[in-house]
């Protein structure tokens, strides 16, 4: 199983693929700035309960996440977390095994060789011990959830936590709403997602091909206006999204009418209708190749479609289905494309920002 076989991804579970929460905001002298805040486990035992899961195990879901965080990592990986110990113990702290584990002890089933009883029967330490080996585990990003979990848990069952994958990702997003955590601003400053987008350039971790886009990108920081070759700044705030959620990006199309490329829809593409620039084409996320239906690219649908406007439009949607992966998006239109790149497009939503 690759990705998440035979699996629909609706409402908060498609959220639960984000690196982070994103917010749109005016110039702040910055083109995004990100928090990533701990959860108050008191606070997260006193909220209502979500999917079945309240009180301790809610406490419990919050020491989780805090210890992702601590290690460096994001809501995909808390997702994780919370799922494997939803799958192993309905997120309480046990404190007795079972017939295959009679050894096994907390959140996470752990047995004698995980650490000291101690550490196992502590939710916060428990987690740790679980996302360490977690981040020992080669392209685990990119893997099914469950996969995921099974590497590190070496349970019986590859696909046993695919279950409770939906009702962690609510929790997760539920927690990290009403206890502030992470999240990142991006600004609706022109020039200054530019000029961040050209520094990101300069640096290797915003790539183009040929012809090269990213010189479209490049006029605009300078003040430039080059006829035909300007981009829309829901676009500039989508690439932005994506550098801050990968690090390191590539982009193959984004204004044809300005390079003259006549692919696709041609002139009616989304590329190069209303002047060109509605559009955008990523070839690579975080330096991997992308088909618009491995990890990285449900990872980025899930950190756009809370902010974009209805009928915005993602591509490549039966390159997901060919796989089993069948997304229930909010705010975005899926359709069909070729399976070497993620297609992200506004150009036929009938407001100005990013969210309607």
């Amino acid at each position: 199983m690759n990705l998440i076989t035979k699996t629909v991804i609706a409402g908060t579970a498609i959220l639960a693929l984000l690196g982070s929460s994103f917010a749109l905001s005016s110039g702040t002298g910055q083109a995004s700035t990100c928090t990533t805040n701990t959860i108050d486990p008191d606070a997260a035992g006193k909220a209502a309960a979500v999917s079945g899961y309240q009180g301790a195990q809610l406490t419990n879901a919050a020491h989780i996440m805090n210890a992702a965080t601590a290690l460096g990592l994001d809501t995909a990986g808390q997702t994780i977390g919370v799922m494997t110990a939803m799958g192993e113990s309905s997120l309480r702290i046990l404190d007795h095994g079972d017939t295959a584990g009679p050894d096994s002890r907390g959140l996470f089933q752990q047995r004698d060789n995980w650490g000291t009883l101690a550490q196992r029967m502590d939710p916060e330490q428990s987690a740790t011990l679980f996302f360490t080996k977690l981040k020992t585990i080669t392209g685990w990003e990119q893997l099914a959830p469950s996969l995921a979990a099974h590497k590190v848990q070496n349970n019986a069952d590859p696909d046993h936590y695919t279950r409770y994958y939906q009702s962690a990702a609510a929790v997760v997003q539920a927690l990290a709403t009403t206890s502030g955590g992470p999240g990142c601003t991006v600004s609706d400053d022109k020039l200054e997602l530019a000029q961040n987008l050209v520094k990101a350039a300069d640096e290797g971790r915003l790539r183009g091909l040929t012809p090269d886009h990213i010189e479209e990108i490049r006029w605009i920081a300078q003040g430039q206006s080059v006829p035909d070759c300007d981009i829309d700044v829901r676009i500039l705030q989508i690439i932005t999204i994506a550098l801050d959620t990968f690090g390191k990006i590539g982009v193959s199309d984004i204004n044809r009418k300005c390079t003259g490329q006549i692919l696709g829809g041609g002139t009616k593409s989304s590329h190069w209708i209303n002047g060109g620039g509605g559009a955008v084409d990523f070839y690579s996320l975080a330096g991997t190749p992308t088909t618009g239906a491995d990890g990285n690219a449900i990872r980025l649908i899930g950190a756009l479609d809370p902010v974009v406007a209805a009928k915005a439009r993602i591509g490549q949607k039966q390159c997901r289905s060919k796989i089993g992966v069948e997304l229930a998006p909010e705010h975005f239109t899926e359709f069909s494309d070729t399976c070497n790149h993620l297609h992200v497009d506004v150009a036929y939503t009938s407001v100005a920002g990013l969210h309607d």
